[in-house]
């Protein structure tokens, strides 16, 4: 077993919680902005720290006028918006605990979290989600109160406070401690129904601190961030934490499809975002200048811009002659795509699957370092994130203060720390079953090296062992296969078959753009794409490339593509988006079957099958 274990840097009282984080930076600079709203498409209003703090407060009167108690359970289902993180605060102030539910959440799954979590309210974004809430409503009956935060409600809530004195508001925001909950966040559910987490107030506090004291470059005053990805997801929902205790400005953007235009008017200092957001990016930029008739020099920026990163992790570093043509593509390329984000990016952070060390590359070098993190819902988020002085691309970084990590024998990570959960909400079986002592086991695969870096291999669950007998980790085909334009998702299969196959999903979005760029006038359906030579022959070719990689019993052989894109509203993957494996596998179990059988079929393709 190898072990890597960093001690707190910063060390809290027992007695803080949550809310100390925004008072202690109100304390430090009541003027400073701490959030921005977005009044119109591109104007934004900043919103002082000491402001925020008496919205804050004054909405956590409502809150305790309308009946809520110390403990209880609010439910908050809304997009990433000014008022989640208005009412998040609010509830830690009057002492309750807050219970996320995704805006995209079935009936069912509304139903599950808050008859599970025992919440006695909730708290909706607009009409369409009370609605879903009401057609459940009958078989939850501890739920008494509602609000929607476009019926103007708070405003309401506010109103109601005003009986509430100062001393009653501020017993009520000292009733927690570190060791008290928090909030119950539910997993996303890649299999079975979705578990809460018991996430502390010293999770939340520990990390923030600590990540402070050892990102000041990312995590400082006058720093600042579009928050896109949902904050029902822990990810999210920390860094918006973060942000109020660091000093960093936050803009909500709650359509991901907005968050272009949004950074061009914000001008953020760094993005949080998953694998896929930077894989689009690159994605479109490419595909764009193919369509200007510029692809040669982007391709050729691109090439040198990976190069140029890579041997900046060299002795020698890059050549004279790296350094001109680095240089020229800066004032050709590199800096386009800065002012693409908004001209001020500096630092992203990067977690929810691996990256890929290309794309690593590629970033750093037009002057945005990713900085890759790894954690779980079970941790409060982060675990092991790179510094901006102390980076290994292609690994998820080093252990943040307070935080351990282990490989077992059989290759498992485990994790310990002041940021674990206390357990699993009701559910005593499952706490038992994924603790060893004090070590939480992840179920995920990975190595740490000599230097103590972390690197992700696999899920334990999804290991697929052939029927020669060959392990395979599907993520180290499947991630750097979605880096294509073309391709959206990618689920390699081949658990007890004779050779390891791959189901693909066409990007919708990009699609339109390929077909042109590449002289198809047709625009083509993803129904129709699926048998189109030139398509056939793009995907073919991008499996090559990744089996390259591998040995011949762990490339891909064939693959098939399929009729429509796999996403969450499919039921195919979860908020968070990460693929539900087994509910793919039942709902294309005829093509699977036709991939492994002896007889040809029009939708099953050879690798090498096709070429242009």
């Amino acid at each position: 077993m190898k072990t890597n274990e960093v001690p707190l840097v910063v060390v809290s009282s027992p007695e803080t919680n949550i809310t100390d984080l925004i008072i202690d930076r109100v304390n430090k600079d009541p003027k400073l902005a701490l959030m921005s709203k977005q009044t119109s498409p591109g104007v934004w209003e900043d919103v002082a720290a000491a402001d925020y703090l008496a919205e804050v407060r004054a909405l956590a009167k409502g809150f305790i006028a309308s009946g809520i108690e110390v403990g209880q359970r609010v439910g908050i289902m809304s997009h990433t918006r000014y008022e989640w993180a208005l009412t998040d605060f609010a509830l830690w102030f009057a002492g309750a605990v807050s219970v996320p539910i995704y805006e995209s959440s079935a009936p069912s799954q509304i139903e599950w979290i808050l008859s599970d979590s025992g919440a006695v309210a909730a708290i909706f974004e607009n009409k369409t989600h009370l609605e879903l809430f009401k057609s459940v409503q009958k078989n939850l009956p501890a739920v008494k109160t509602t609000w929607t935060f476009e019926a103007k409600d708070l405003s309401d809530l506010v109103k109601l406070g005003k009986s509430i004195s100062d001393e009653e508001l501020e017993k009520r925001r000292t009733s927690n401690g570190l060791q008290d909950l928090a909030t119950i966040i539910y997993t996303s559910g890649t299999t079975g129904r979705p578990k809460g987490c018991e996430l502390l107030h010293q999770g939340f506090v520990d990390l923030c601190r600590n990540a402070q004291a050892v990102l000041p470059e990312v995590v400082c005053p006058g720093g600042s961030t579009v928050l896109f990805l949902p904050m029902a997801h822990v990810f999210a929902r920390f860094v918006s934490v973060l942000c109020v205790s660091g000093g960093v400005k936050v803009g909500h953007q709650p359509d991901a499809k907005n968050v272009a235009p949004a950074m061009q008017s914000f001008h953020p200092t760094f993005l949080l975002a998953v694998p896929r957001v930077f894989e689009k990016v690159y994605n479109s930029a490419e595909q764009r200048a193919e369509g200007a008739g510029k692809g040669k020099i982007f391709h050729a920026a691109a090439e040198t811009a990976i190069a140029w990163s890579m041997a900046l992790d060299t002795k020698k570093g890059p050549s004279i002659g790296l350094n001109i043509k680095h240089k020229l593509f800066d004032a050709l390329v590199y800096k386009k795509l800065r002012a693409a984000m908004g001209g001020e990016v500096k630092y992203a952070i990067s977690g929810g699957g691996p990256l890929g060390a290309r794309l690593g590359h590629f970033y750093r070098a037009i002057g945005l370092i990713v900085l890759e993190g790894y954690g779980l819902t079970e941790t409060t988020a982060p675990v092991t994130i790179g510094r901006p002085s102390n980076l290994k691309i292609g690994k998820v970084g080093f252990p943040l203060p307070g935080c351990g990590v282990m490989i077992a024998d059989d290759g498992e990570i485990w994790l310990r720390g002041t940021n674990v959960l206390k357990g699993y909400w009701n559910n005593k079986d499952a706490t038992k079953s994924t603790f060893e002592g004090d070590w939480f086991k992840t179920g995920d695969i990975g190595t740490l090296d000599e230097d103590g870096f972390l690197a992700i291999t696999g899920r334990k669950k999804e290991l697929i062992i052939t029927a020669g007998g060959k392990n395979v980790a599907p993520a180290l085909l499947e991630d750097p296969l979605r880096a294509n334009p073309l391709v959206s998702q990618a689920v390699v299969i081949g658990d007890a078959k004779p050779f390891v196959s791959v189901l693909v999903s066409i990007d919708e979005e990009m699609l339109p753009i390929w077909l042109t760029n590449n002289g198809i006038k047709e625009q083509l359906t993803i129904d129709e794409a699926r048998s189109n030579a030139a398509v056939l022959a793009e995907v073919s070719k991008a499996i090559e490339a990744v089996n390259t990689n591998f040995s011949t019993a762990e490339s891909i052989r064939k693959f098939a593509i399929l009729p429509y894109d796999l996403t969450e509203k499919s039921g195919h993957l979860t908020p968070s988006l990460k693929i539900k494996r087994s509910v793919v596998v039942d709902d294309f179990g005829n093509l699977i079957d036709d991939i492994y059988a002896d007889s040809a079929k029009s939708t099953c393709h050879n690798i090498g099958d096709y070429k242009i």
